[in-house]
């Protein structure tokens, strides 16, 4: 009996021994490697591989075999900026074994890394240094319109524990996001960390809800449980309200919990895509709510579907929502920004919006940048935005 304790015991050692040795046994390959012109070099241990490449928002770059069945391939410099990609093996996408640094875009995982080559570039917004750093919380919240209990993501700046009220950014994600996406592909806390600690930002609490009113939460995070993200979210509920119709409860519960300067003047709301919709109804709502109101690549909910139907009709909008927007513009708020890529599906919705508001002569901000519907536009956008509220 005691040789099969001391044998079940041995084995049960040695399958721990195991599973502990081969958290270690990562080996010494680098990648990736950023060099300090910016050119990066990916390594992959790949020896039965035929083909392999790394594929990312830089490009794609076949890569070479060398000694041991090591691949690797170095790119042209690159400028300051965050950047995501995989490797292709054979045709099969496979994140980097080497880079512990990943982040999740609806249904898809990416390696991260980051180019930076003097402070305040991109880059280094986008980075962690030593600087007074905020606090990220996920927050559960009453939402009696939909009926249920929901999760949203809440930024405090530096220093809020020591007293003091707060203005408040309300930021919102695009269609198949989450609480969670602009936390980890938006870089919010380092973008306010940073700008913050560099006197570019005022000190602001950033409020980034889920979206999706017939989701309560991130996938996972409620009950619906472990379902694919899909760019509809959970797709088997309906709502009982708007996301626009139940906005409310967040900004009740926001007020009510935190150490907010409750009114107009400190308030702000913007998000990307279906979020930069979400941004431009519920201001529109709300018009004694928010005095900063910014669309990044936003999809604008025009009540016409194309360039002729706009000039048959003469104009984007139903009377409702044109009396909706004519109150807004009255009420004059403080900024009201319009940024979106060049390459952008959605250059033409904005482009019909902002003839319309030329029209009419509501004022508002225009930026354009390169690139389309991307990550890098948005957070660009979220840097610029946060630097003119609350002023």
């Amino acid at each position: 009996m005691k040789r099969l304790f001391l044998c079940l015991a041995l084995t049960l050692l040695g399958k721990g021994s195991w599973a502990q040795q081969a958290l270690f046994d990562a080996g010494d390959l680098t990648s990736p490697e950023v060099h300090a012109d910016g050119s990066v070099t990916f390594r992959l241990h790949a020896p039965k591989a035929v083909t392999v490449s790394v594929e990312g928002d830089f490009g794609s770059i076949a890569m070479k075999e060398g000694k041991d069945g090591i691949w690797s391939c170095t790119t042209q410099p690159l400028a300051p900026e965050m950047y995501c990609y995989k490797f292709k093996v054979d045709g099969m996408e496979l994140l980097d074994p080497s880079n512990v640094y990943r982040c999740r875009d609806i249904a898809s995982f990416m390696n991260i890394f980051i180019v930076t080559k003097a402070q305040g570039d991109k880059g280094w917004l986008y980075g962690v240094h030593k600087v007074r750093h905020g606090n990220v919380s996920r927050v559960w919240y009453p939402s009696p319109t939909l009926k249920t209990t929901r999760r949203m993501t809440v930024y405090t700046p530096a220093g809020y524990e020591d007293g003091g009220r707060y203005p408040v950014l309300y930021l919102m994600h695009g269609s198949g996001g989450d609480e969670e996406a602009w936390v980890e592909l938006g870089r919010t806390a380092q973008i306010l960390d940073n700008l913050i600690a560099e006197g570019k930002a005022k000190p602001m609490i950033v409020v980034m809800p889920n979206g999706n009113a017939n989701c309560d939460a991130a996938p996972g995070e409620w009950d619906k449980g472990m379902y694919k993200p899909s760019f509809r979210a959970h797709l088997t509920s309906e709502p009982v309200a708007s996301t626009e119709e139940a906005f409310k409860d967040i900004v009740t519960y926001i007020d009510k919990h935190y150490r907010t300067l409750a009114n107009k003047k400190n308030r702000a709301i913007c998000g990307l895509s279906m979020g930069g919709g979400h941004s431009f109804a519920i201001s529109r709502l709300y018009p004694d709510w928010f005095n900063y109101v910014g669309l990044f690549s936003a999809y604008v909910y025009l009540d016409v579907k194309d360039r002729a139907e706009l000039q048959a009709k003469g104009c984007c909008f139903t009377p409702e929502s044109e009396h909706m927007l004519q109150v807004q513009f009255q009420k004059k708020p403080a900024l009201y920004w319009i940024a979106i890529g060049k390459d952008d599906f959605l250059y033409d919705n904005n482009k019909m919006y902002r003839e319309y508001l030329d029209r009419k002569g509501y004022p508002y901000e225009y930026v354009e940048t390169d690139g389309g519907h991307i990550w890098r536009n948005w957070r660009l956008y979220l840097t610029l935005f946060s630097q003119r509220l609350f002023k």
